[in-house]
């Protein structure tokens, strides 16, 4: 299932992606891509670079939008595992993070990602494990 356009500007508006700077851009056939560019009170300790916090969220959820947009109505996942390996330091935003289902069961997906920088240097990459629940989110 693809997530139409007003599916991705709702979920956009959330208070936890206004705050932190995140913005999906799409989500359909088990991939998903989201932008980061940091609110500056997410990025610490040093100016202009977002705290690891931030970068594990933006994997995790545009994680989850992959799996999403494989999903009926009437499912959607929960994060069970999520393993992240910093590469480099974010230094040059805005980020993006690609993420892409690798295999599905009934009741569980797994999924690996990645972060770049506005150069497309790597900055973290990971992969993750998501229980399939019965919960309407889109």
């Amino acid at each position: 299932m693809k997530l139409s356009q007003d599916i991705v500007d709702q979920f956009n508006r959330n208070s936890l992606y206004t705050t932190v700077g995140i913005q999906l851009k799409k989500a359909e056939d088990g991939r998903a891509e989201a932008v980061l560019t940091p609110n500056p009170k997410v990025c610490w300790p040093f100016p202009d670079q977002p705290h690891g916090g931030i970068l594990f969220t933006i994997m995790d959820t545009t994680m989850a939008w992959a799996i999403q947009s494989l999903l009926e109505q009437g499912l959607s996942c929960t994060t069970i595992d999520l393993n992240i390996q910093y590469l480099a330091p974010a230094r040059e935003g805005p980020y993006t993070c690609r993420a892409e289902t690798t295999h599905q069961t009934r009741h569980l997906a797994f999924v690996r990602a990645d972060i770049r920088d506005a150069r497309d240097h790597p900055i973290a990459s990971g992969q993750a494990t998501f229980r399939i629940i019965k919960m309407d989110l889109v």
